[in-house]
């Protein structure tokens, strides 16, 4: 279905994703929409946490974290996608 070379690309995103948290990290980035909210005063007060809070899992490092989210999200969204994509062909399969 898919080359290998867009297989490539995807495992070395993944691994990669730490990397991205460690620059975020470095040079200060934080959400646009937590800024303002800071900004407003608007304290946070959550209904659901949601699978990986903020990218991480609870009781690991960001970095580690991050790239255990980095996986779990790309397999949640290939399989919706996938499934979605089954569901809605004209052969069904």
């Amino acid at each position: 279905m898919f080359s290998r070379k867009f297989w490539f690309v995807l495992g070395v995103l993944i691994i990669l994703s730490p990397l991205f948290a460690y620059a975020a990290e470095l040079v200060g980035y934080s959400e646009p929409l937590e800024n303002i909210a800071e900004r407003l005063g608007v304290e946070e007060n959550p209904i659901y946490e949601g699978i990986l809070p903020d990218y991480s899992v609870p009781g690991l490092d960001m970095f580690s974290g991050t790239l255990i989210s980095a996986v779990i999200g790309t397999l949640i969204t290939m399989g919706v996608t996938f499934g979605v994509a089954k569901a809605i062909s004209k052969d069904g399969g």
